[in-house]
């Protein structure tokens, strides 16, 4: 089975969800802050907030995750600037494919984990939005994905099935290899359900090959959560 993109059907109620999430993120951003812009639908969601506040008047700069993220931003008038000029970020908003209840994280369904993964390290308060469907007591429903370099995607393809996973190399909509914005590929992986995250995270991040893989652990400061007509704060 082909791991693609456009496998999330769109359904109405989780768009909803989705956007009352991404809504009740914006109390954590501040005037005069430096904002972490995530990646994917649910991060879509803040950045055309975001944009809507800016217009108001609402003075921030932005760090894109993401060239699509940086272009949405862009577009609607969103100061940006770069990990190089600014070091140190306030508040990332961004979304997640799971999170269990230590508030752990798969992401990387959008493909840009990696500077996601960055963004966040350098981000004081990391905001997760999503919606209900993603709250989970245990992580691994949801592919891994890995990103790896191509010259050593079969080695490490091989060394993570020896794990336990069925592993499969991304395609795009053109049924080519999916490339990140780093010019890598990335491998989804179905461990199941994930015994023991923290375990897992430290063999792929010591696997020659492997740039990053999508388990954020002690990352997340705040998971907002919307199921139905209500927002659900988790803390760390």
């Amino acid at each position: 089975m082909r791991f693609v993109l456009q496998a999330m059907l769109h359904n109405p109620k989780i768009e909803l969800e989705k956007e009352a999430a991404a809504r009740a993120s914006l109390k954590f951003v501040k005037d005069g802050q430096v904002v972490g812009l995530g990646t994917g639908s649910t991060a879509a969601y803040f950045i055309d907030l975001l944009g809507e506040e800016v217009k108001k008047g609402l003075r921030i700069r932005g760090i894109p995750t993401s060239v699509r993220s940086g272009e949405r931003a862009a577009s609607l008038g969103i100061p940006l600037t770069t990990l190089d000029e600014c070091q140190q970020i306030d508040v990332t908003v961004d979304g997640a494919d799971e999170v269990d209840p230590q508030l752990r994280l798969i992401k990387g369904g959008g493909g840009a984990l990696l500077r996601e993964k960055i963004v966040a390290s350098a981000t004081r308060q990391l905001v997760i939005v999503a919606d209900a469907s993603k709250r989970v007591p245990v992580l691994g429903k949801f592919p891994l994905p890995v990103e790896v370099i191509k010259f050593a995607q079969a080695l490490v393809k091989k060394k993570i099935e020896a794990l336990g996973a069925s592993v499969e190399l991304r395609s795009d909509s053109g049924g080519k290899a999916f490339l990140t914005d780093e010019d890598n590929h990335i491998l989804d992986c179905c461990f199941g359900q994930i015994a023991d995250a923290d375990t897992l995270a430290r063999q792929l991040s010591d696997m020659p090959g492997v740039v990053e893989h999508g388990l954020f652990i002690g990352m997340a400061s705040v998971v907002l959560i919307s199921s139905g007509d209500e927002i659900i704060e988790l803390r760390r």
